[in-house]
């Protein structure tokens, strides 16, 4: 799997392990599959695309797979009929679980100081 890492990113482009982390968890979906595979546990196609409204069909498979290429995402198929996969955070992607309630505590106190000063919010859950 390594390799498929290596084959999607071009690593000479790549200058040091911030441009290599932004490569990997980039992307307007990337984080927020992670995050719900992280907080909520393992998850099947359709409920995670329940989770995510905006998203298309299309792109939250081309997602999972990249995440899946990368070792952060296990996908799990089950031998039946019909066939069941269900997605879960592999210890690579257990590792950034942190990192994400971080990016979610300061989204929210920026939120509230600089983009929602009215007393709005959004609509996502605490935690």
């Amino acid at each position: 799997m390594a390799n498929e890492v290596k084959d999607r990113i071009d690593l000479m482009k790549i200058n040091c392990e911030k441009e290599l982390t932004l490569a990997v968890i980039g992307g307007k979906w990337k984080l927020i599959i992670l995050w719900h595979l992280g907080l909520e546990g393992t998850k099947r196609f359709s409920e995670l695309k329940k989770l995510i409204p905006h998203i298309t069909q299309k792109m939250l498979t081309n997602q999972l797979r990249e995440l899946e290429e990368d070792q952060l995402v296990f996908r799990k198929v089950y031998p039946e009929v019909p066939p069941r996969v269900e997605y879960s955070l592999t210890k690579h992607g257990e590792s950034l679980v942190p990192v994400l309630k971080m990016m979610y505590d300061w989204g929210k106190n920026y939120g509230g100081q600089v983009v929602w000063k009215d007393g709005r919010s959004c609509r996502e859950t605490a935690l």
